[in-house]
C-alpha cells in the first residue's frame, strides 16, 4: 500500500503536474480504509459510510468516463461532417 502511494507521488511529480487517474486515487482510498481497523463502534460505522461513499464514486466515476467517451466520439463524428462539407 505504501509503494503504492509513493509510486503515485512519484508519477505526479515527474508527469510534472499530471495528475493519476480517479481510478488510481479511489483504489489507493479504498486499500486505506480496508487496512483501518477501527475500535469502537462509531469508528465502525464511520469507516462503513466511507466505504459506501467511495463505492458510490467509484460507479459515478465509471458513468462520467463512459459519458465522455460517448462526447468525444460525438464530437469527432460532427468535426468529420463538417469538413466533408468544407
Amino acid at each position: 500500500m505504501k509503494n503504492l502511494f509513493d509510486r503515485i507521488t512519484r508519477d505526479f511529480i515527474l508527469n510534472e503536474g499530471n495528475a493519476p487517474a480517479f481510478q488510481m486515487w479511489i483504489q489507493s482510498l479504498q486499500e486505506n480504509l480496508n487496512s483501518l481497523r477501527p475500535k469502537t463502534r462509531t469508528d465502525q460505522r464511520r469507516v462503513e459510510v466511507m466505504k459506501h461513499q467511495l463505492n458510490e464514486l467509484r460507479r459515478t466515476t465509471r458513468r462520467m468516463n463512459e459519458q465522455i467517451k460517448k462526447l468525444e466520439e460525438e464530437l469527432t463524428f460532427l468535426q468529420e461532417n463538417k469538413n466533408e462539407q468544407l
